[in-house]
């Protein structure tokens, strides 16, 4: 069973706000401050790694989506550029993350291609608070008939996956 899940803003955020509450850190990523974009100092929200680190344990391949991406076309609050590409790899190494293939938009791509190409079993990812919602959510544009074979996990944006099931199967539960 694949998992696809979201690194900024699900599972990783900025090392700059541990003690904040949810709420300021999706004010601090609004105002676009200079340590939200410091990607590379990204920690683990909460029991992150262990979560998924269990999941893998029980069979799940876990693949990561990224905002940090080579596209051109980014938005501001992104960094563009292959050292950027490096410092997902760098953060998930750093904090013993699950190994798993990261996935990054390439020049003109969304994340609901990326998504669409590779039907994950299930996608987490966060409800985009900072940066406008649901319109800007990847299972929100995945085609019909490729989106009723993806279970999609949605959470808080920075609320962390501590309170999804340990069992990775019970995931299939959870969301639309």
């Amino acid at each position: 069973m694949k998992i696809l899940i979201f690194l900024q803003g699900t599972i990783l955020m900025p090392k700059s706000e541990i003690g904040k509450t949810r709420g300021e850190i999706v004010q601090q990523v609004k105002a676009q401050g200079e340590a939200i974009r410091d990607f590379g100092s990204y920690v683990p929200i909460s029991n992150a790694v262990e979560k998924l680190k269990n999941w893998a344990k029980q069979g799940a391949t876990i693949l990561y989506l990224s905002s940090l991406t080579e596209n051109k076309k980014a938005r501001g609050d992104e960094i563009v550029g292959k050292e950027g590409l490096k410092m997902d790899q760098e953060v998930l190494g750093k904090y013993d993350f699950p190994k798993g293939e990261i996935y990054h938009r390439q020049k003109g791509e969304t994340y609901t291609q990326i998504a669409e190409r590779i039907i994950p079993d299930i996608l987490i990812e966060d409800d985009c608070e900072s940066i406008g919602g649901e319109k800007e959510m990847t299972i929100t544009f995945i085609k019909p008939e490729v989106r009723q074979k993806i279970k999609s996990v949605v959470i808080k944006e920075f609320g962390g996956i501590d309170y999804l099931p340990d069992d990775f199967q019970e995931l299939v539960k959870y969301g639309n």
